[in-house]
């Protein structure tokens, strides 16, 4: 099996639509300690084929190459693509494309060394606590001081529902509770409930459906269990400047979210763009 750089294909928007986070997986990858490296990874685009059209075989032999000889590692290190808004190992099929680490031993590294989010950012700085919700490339990140210290996959409000753009804090919390944007007869619980917008009912929260696709949420920011349990245990909430700042910024995408684009030297991880200071975004409650 021969692993080559391709041209970027667009894959079919409806499979995708339909796809979710395996919330367990993305835990292990997003609480594991790592550093991030000084010069960004370099990525490649990788093809799931092998001669004989079996994609048991075609498996094995991508688990072989990013192990660097040991299937088992390379399974193991191939759960990454989750993150990335790739399918899980077992269900990859012959055509199809991952884009992942050139070099096999950037897949150890720890979460924040896939950020699509920049490591510092200065507008922040002093400013404490920042929470970042990117719509574009349907992402959430934290900041401490302007230091990147979480980031991961969200979901938010669909076309028709949009979460609404501006500056807001966390106003209030509450560990469990039942969206009241349910149907009749349905009941859709929420865990780790950020509240943002008092009125309309915006929170950020752990739902058990978490789509890597196009957003089809109601309004809120749905994010994977892993996050949403650690942003509930460093937030704060309050009125006014008592809680922590949230800036909700981007469109929501009309497909699958944008990861990659293609650069001069193979697949470039989309970078997201933060307002010079946070303080002056507009207020999105109003």
């Amino acid at each position: 099996m021969r692993l080559l750089p391709l041209l970027l294909v667009l894959l079919a928007p409806a499979a995708l639509a339909q796809q979710t986070y395996d919330q367990v997986v993305l835990g292990e990858i997003l609480d594991r300690p790592g550093f991030v490296p000084e010069t960004p990874i370099r990525y490649a685009r990788y093809r799931v084929e092998h001669p004989s059209g079996n994609a048991v075989r075609a498996r094995h032999a991508l688990y072989e190459h990013v192990g660097e000889g040991d299937p088992e590692l390379g399974r193991r290190r191939l759960l990454l693509a989750q993150l990335l808004g790739g399918p899980p190992p077992g269900d990859l099929r012959i055509g199809d494309e991952l884009v992942l680490p050139a070099d096999p031993a950037d897949f150890d590294l720890g979460a924040l060394a896939f950020a699509p989010y920049p490591p510092f950012w200065l507008g922040a700085y002093g400013v404490g606590e920042v929470v970042v919700v990117d719509k574009t490339t349907q992402t959430w990140a934290a900041y401490e001081d302007g230091h990147l210290v979480r980031w991961g996959p969200a979901s938010t409000g669909k076309a028709s529902t949009p979460t609404p753009t501006g500056r807001f804090t966390m106003n209030w919390r509450e560990l469990a509770r039942n969206s009241t944007a349910a149907p009749p007869g349905e009941v859709w619980h929420m865990r780790y409930v950020l509240n943002i917008h008092g009125p309309r009912g915006i929170h950020l929260h752990q739902y058990d459906v978490v789509p890597t696709g196009p957003p089809e949420g109601h309004g809120c920011i749905r994010l994977v269990e892993a996050d949403a349990r650690w942003l509930w245990n460093w937030a704060e909430v309050g009125p006014g400047r008592k809680g922590t700042l949230v800036i909700v910024q981007g469109t929501e995408p009309p497909g699958p979210p944008v990861r990659f684009v293609d650069g001069a030297d193979g697949p470039q991880r989309v970078r997201i763009t933060l307002p010079p200071d946070p303080m002056n975004v507009p207020n999105g409650e109003r």
